[in-house]
């Protein structure tokens, strides 16, 4: 029996590297989902047949039993509105108490769960938990990714917002679980996002990661130092995000509806219509000043018109959120203890009286250690002596 594996300097393996089996990264939004693996040291997202990769976090359960998972749930949003489920991942972990923050925004009937537990859904007359549903998602993720690589995969890493609280993270987990895969680990969204761009390679600094999903916000403050990422600080809102936008959008286009005297709302599937034009019309706003976009609520169609200068002046509170949450982040100790750990340095190791001086105007206000941090005068900046 081993009790010690000693490695030469330089030659320690990775982590699951001796493991035969392969393991694919998974991106679980809210709005879409994408599964990738890692092919000769590179990621690549696992397509369908049609060349797609993303996978619309949309689910539809049948009469039958049978379950359908990305654009062909979509697809039957208005004929069965009642059986699909959209944006689950705001749910995930939450109780009846939790439901307050996003009052109003909710397109499908809740039902609380027993003993202060995760609500559930009405879905096809089946109350399901957001940790069901969110299985099914990652069952189909699975299912494109066992036909891409040509044998089962059991493994993964996941991606969840920074602000998951610990409630949402276990569920995560308890899906990936119900769904047949081991999380190897779950990773914040906004470190994923600077791995992607390549920030751990060679590049240093301090950068801000500014993500605004479908159903959460996020905002951290990671520092790179010779590819080591350290977390600042990170801030965010679990109940702000793109849905929001549709949901401010969709009350307008009802409210013009109204107008003209167009009946309103009257189930939760006229909501998930009605959502779903809304985001429509946001998309095609992306590349046009003003969108068409037909809604049909109550049985009766309509046609309304939306322009970008609009949209944009509806949802500017909602921007400003995001802009508070990152001044909050950016105004954190934390934050700031770069600004005076950063004086120049003598190659005799004593500080510049002249660089500490200016730092300490600079950051007037703030306390000061009684000692300036001791930092090494190789890789430090020089001061030119004063003579």
């Amino acid at each position: 029996m081993t009790l010690l594996d000693i490695h030469e300097p330089g030659q320690t393996p990775l982590p699951h590297a001796g493991d035969a089996a392969p393991a694919v990264g998974i991106d679980l939004g809210t709005t879409n989902s994408v599964v990738a693996v890692a092919r000769d040291g590179r990621p690549e997202a696992l397509r369908d047949e049609h060349g797609a990769a993303l996978v619309p976090s949309v689910v539809h359960y049948g009469a039958d039993g049978g379950v359908v998972v990305g654009d062909a749930a979509r697809a039957r949003l208005v004929a069965e509105p009642d059986r699909v489920v959209t944006s689950v991942k705001r749910l995930m972990g939450r109780g009846a108490g939790d439901l307050e923050a996003l009052a109003g925004t909710l397109p499908f009937t809740v039902v609380p769960g027993g003993d202060g537990g995760m609500v559930r859904l009405l879905v096809g007359g089946r109350a399901r938990s957001p940790v069901e549903i969110s299985a099914d998602i990652l069952r189909a993720l699975k299912a494109r990714a066992d036909a891409a690589l040509g044998r089962s995969v059991d493994r993964a890493v996941v991606t969840v917002p920074a602000y998951f609280d610990d409630a949402a993270r276990t569920a995560t987990r308890d899906a990936a679980r119900v769904a047949g895969l081991e999380v190897l680990r779950l990773v914040n969204e906004p470190t994923a996002a600077a791995l992607a761009y390549g920030l751990d390679k060679g590049v240093e600094g301090v950068y801000a990661i500014y993500d605004l999903g479908g159903g959460t916000f996020d905002i951290s403050l990671l520092r790179l130092e010779q590819g080591v990422f350290q977390v600042l600080a990170t801030g965010g809102d679990a109940a702000l995000g793109g849905d929001d936008f549709d949901r401010l959008l969709a009350e307008r286009l009802l409210a013009a509806r109204a107008a003209r005297g167009l009946p309103a709302l009257s189930s939760s599937g006229d909501a998930k219509i009605a959502l779903a034009a809304a985001r429509s019309a946001k998309e095609a706003l992306t590349t046009h000043d003003s969108a068409d976009v037909d809604v049909v609520v109550g049985g009766v169609p309509s046609r309304e018109t939306v322009k970008r200068a609009d949209f944009e002046s509806w949802i500017a509170p909602l921007v400003a959120r995001t802009a508070a949450i990152c001044a909050r982040v950016l105004s954190t100790p934390a934050s700031r203890r770069r600004r005076w750990r950063e004086p120049c340095w003598s190659a005799a190791r004593r500080a510049c009286r002249r660089c500490v001086a200016r730092s300490r105007r600079r950051s007037a206000g703030r306390r000061w250690p009684t000692s300036i941090p001791t930092r090494s005068w190789r890789s430090a900046r020089r001061c030119r002596p004063r003579r």
